[in-house]
């Protein structure tokens, strides 16, 4: 992959052979940030997990205490009085049955977030295809099943992120912006390491935390030490 001048002037400044500590790491992924919009900072997590086997995958949420600095939108599939209750918490989008065939049939995705009613599910169900691949279908083990719309909603808002292992066994999240000072992102990834570290396999035998990475949109990987978790 070929990257241009600011890249390349950026990448100077990370040392790739030292693993730095949390705070330095911030301090060089904010100094490293180049773009002319404000980019946000990522965590790439290798693991020592292998996900095809159920016992070892990782799937979760958590509420980073400064929030992402972006604007989610939440869709809420609820019948009832919930759909008022979700229209109350600042739900973007509510609705139900009607709302597949606009998603599946004419495309419309604005939205970042699902949330379901379990007696919903059934609806959602069948928009598997289309939500599944984007990894927009709701999960209870991401709170987003829940008769709970109100916490649901009020959580995501402000600023709950859902963790998971890919293909490769690695988890890619945001925690924050580079505009955020370096307290704020300090904060929330601490509250994303302390929820990957509970969140540990008890199957799973050897390492756990490979490597972790911290980069901004653009920016150059900082490699953080893992030693301390």
């Amino acid at each position: 992959m070929k990257h241009g001048k600011k890249y390349a002037e950026a990448a100077k400044l990370v040392d790739r052979t030292v693993q730095y500590d949390t705070a330095e790491a911030i301090a060089l992924v904010k100094k490293t940030a180049t773009a002319k919009f404000d980019e946000t900072v990522e965590v790439h997590i290798k693991t020592g997990c292998d996900g095809r086997h159920a016992e070892q995958q990782i799937r979760g949420a958590v509420v980073l205490p400064n929030g992402t600095g972006k604007t989610v939108r939440v869709l809420v599939f609820a019948k009832g009085d919930k759909v008022a209750e979700a229209e109350a918490a600042g739900a973007d989008h509510v609705g139900g049955e009607e709302l597949i065939p606009k998603i599946q049939n004419d495309g419309w995705l604005d939205f970042d977030v699902v949330v379901a009613t379990p007696d919903m599910m059934g609806v959602v169900g069948r928009l598997g295809k289309v939500l599944g691949p984007k990894g927009l279908m709701p999960n209870p083990k991401a709170g987003t099943v829940t008769m709970d719309v109100t916490k649901a909603v009020n959580d995501i808002k402000a600023g709950k992120i859902e963790y998971r292992l890919d293909k490769a066994n690695i988890i890619h999240v945001p925690v924050g912006k580079v505009s955020f000072d370096e307290a704020k992102l300090q904060e929330n990834f601490d509250a994303l390491m302390e929820a990957i570290v509970k969140a540990r396999p008890s199957a799973l035998k050897g390492q756990y935390l490979r490597s972790i990475t911290l980069a901004t949109t653009m920016g150059p990987g900082v490699k953080v030490n893992t030693a301390k978790y």
